[in-house]
């Protein structure tokens, strides 16, 4: 738990230095989230002795007089009960108002199910400053807005967004205090627990309150975990007999909970989405499933020892390119040993240690010569403002000439001291001054035919948001208004100058003039579509 606990700690500065810096089987239901790999097990049935209680006779009111009937439909209305004074889960959250800037109204005035959908469908992952706005809106901490109920869909969609990114910590601290009010709450945690190799503490609340299991396989599972294999085993019989276990997940857990049985023979096929209970039961029989072609949370557990050096690797950039781990961590990895064989991840290995060793020795022409190739295969394998972040600051103090200064300061002006390096060295790049300029909070005039530059100039020379974000400002529903402009960024982005100019204006409207200035860096030096 310690090592767990700083790491969250660690990922959470580094949030705040960007910011600083600027049911039932038989009944069809909704899914629990459009996380496809999440528990969605049906739910455990518990019997319990009723408790006897005396209930005070209801007492009698005069008829009321007789009205006109004004009911259009027999349909049954959605109502949601909260008890009067309880606070909601859609409110938890990690950072402050006073930490993020945002206010606790963040979410007021917006329906629940508006926001679900806005996340649903927001893309962040190719520009880091859309991801480190997102991790503010998500790890906030803020009132919930309309429509909250007592199973938190908005948190749940809060968690999904947190999972898709890779942010396994943050998204498990969120849930830690408030994980058992809630099934649906539980199935994340659980899940989440299972990734972040802390599945005991889940098991042991489940076996604390059954009611909660997400599934039989996860009782059977915490069970045999908690070492009651008899009770274990009878509830897996239990299951099979009434068809409550898919095929992959009865054979897995027969193979668990009796492994000496099945001794030498092959375990099934796994499925391509397979769930994280699936996963660990895998992992548990010798056999554990590369994580590549999952889900990015996934990745979490080649982070750890019992991993080899170049899965670790691999994971740890998946989980940077998401903006879930720290570039120091990154940095420390790739720097681990010497590499022992070419290709692949091993070049990268190899271009970013040649080139970690020049800027410790401080020589300025090492340096120039290690930097072109190594900022060559960060920018293939998007990692740029993990590099940036980690090297721009030493990077920038170097006397460097011609072509790696020129380079050095592009990479400067992709970190977030973007700004002091525009006041201390822009002057001396000419054929960046629209970039300068940019980072001033000012840019020049476009260049004729230009239409991004144009619509980035037209942002920050005074141009309006849309009206629909307009209008959402008006009404105080800020979070709402925020998501609308990641939206209209990701059209922009992808080619489209109007949609670009609105974004950028919502942003600097928004009070977000650092996510502006570098969105915008971002967009003209990264060069990247969605």
């Amino acid at each position: 738990m310690g090592n767990s606990a700083a790491r969250l700690a660690y990922f959470l500065a580094c949030v705040l230095a960007g910011l600083l810096a600027a049911g039932s089987p038989l009944r069809a239901e909704a899914p629990l989230s459009a996380i496809d790999w999440l528990t969605r097990s049906a739910p455990v049935p518990v019997v319990q002795q009723p408790k006897q209680r005396s209930q005070p006779a209801p007492a009698r009111k005069a008829p009321a007089a007789p009205e006109a009937p004004v009911a259009r439909s027999a349909a049954r209305p959605d109502v949601t009960v909260v008890p009067l004074g309880a606070p909601s889960a859609d409110a938890a959250g990690l950072l402050a108002p006073r930490v993020t800037g945002l206010p606790a109204t963040l979410w007021r005035g917006s329906r629940s199910d508006d926001l679900i959908a806005l996340l649903a469908r927001a893309r962040v992952e190719a520009f880091p400053a859309m991801q480190a706005l997102m991790y503010t809106l998500l790890l906030a901490e803020a009132e919930p807005p309309e429509g909250s109920g007592p199973e938190a869909r908005f948190l749940q969609a809060r968690i999904d967004a947190l999972l898709g990114m890779g942010a396994v910590e943050p998204a498990l601290a969120m849930l830690d205090p408030i994980a058992t009010t809630h099934p649906a709450l539980f199935a994340r945690w659980f899940d989440l627990t299972l990734l972040a190799g802390e599945e005991d503490r889940a098991c042991a609340a489940l076996i604390d309150a059954p009611s909660l299991a997400p599934g039989w396989d996860a009782r059977i599972y915490c069970l045999a975990r908690r070492g009651d294999w008899q009770t274990a085993a009878l509830t897996f019989a239990t299951a099979r007999s009434l068809g409550m276990l898919g095929r992959t997940e009865e054979a897995m857990l027969e193979h668990f909970l009796d492994p000496e049985l099945f001794e030498g023979e092959p375990l099934p096929q796994p499925p391509v989405r397979p769930t994280v209970l699936l996963f660990r039961l895998y992992e548990a029989m010798g056999e554990p499933l590369p994580t590549a072609p999952l889900p990015r949370a996934f990745s979490v557990a080649d982070l750890r020892d019992t991993a080899g050096w170049k899965a670790q690797i691999e994971a740890a950039e998946r989980l940077a390119r998401g903006g879930a781990l720290s570039e120091n961590r990154l940095v420390a990895l790739y720097t681990e040993r010497m590499p022992a064989a070419s290709g692949g991840v091993w070049d990268r290995t190899e271009a970013i240690q040649r080139f970690d060793a020049a800027l410790a020795a401080g020589d300025p022409g090492s340096v120039a010569v290690a930097l072109p190739g190594v900022w060559s295969v960060v920018a293939a394998a998007r990692l740029e403002d993990a590099f940036a972040r980690a090297y721009a600051p030493a990077l920038l103090r170097l006397p460097l000439t011609g072509g790696a200064a020129d380079l050095a300061y592009r990479i400067g002006l992709l970190s977030p001291d973007y700004e002091a390096a525009a006041q201390a060295r822009g002057a001396a790049f000419p054929g960046l001054v629209f970039e300068t300029g940019i980072a001033r909070g000012a840019p020049p005039p476009a260049s004729p035919g230009d239409e991004t530059a144009a619509a980035i100039a037209a942002a920050f020379g005074g141009a309006e948001p849309p009206q629909d974000i307009r209008t959402a400002i008006a009404a105080g529903r800020l979070g709402e208004a925020i998501l609308l402009a990641m939206q209209r960024f990701q059209t922009g982005a992808a080619g489209e100058p109007v949609a670009l100019r609105e974004a950028l204006a919502a942003f600097r409207a928004l009070g977000l003039e650092d996510t502006a200035r570098r969105a915008a860096l971002q967009v003209r030096l990264l060069r990247r579509g969605l």
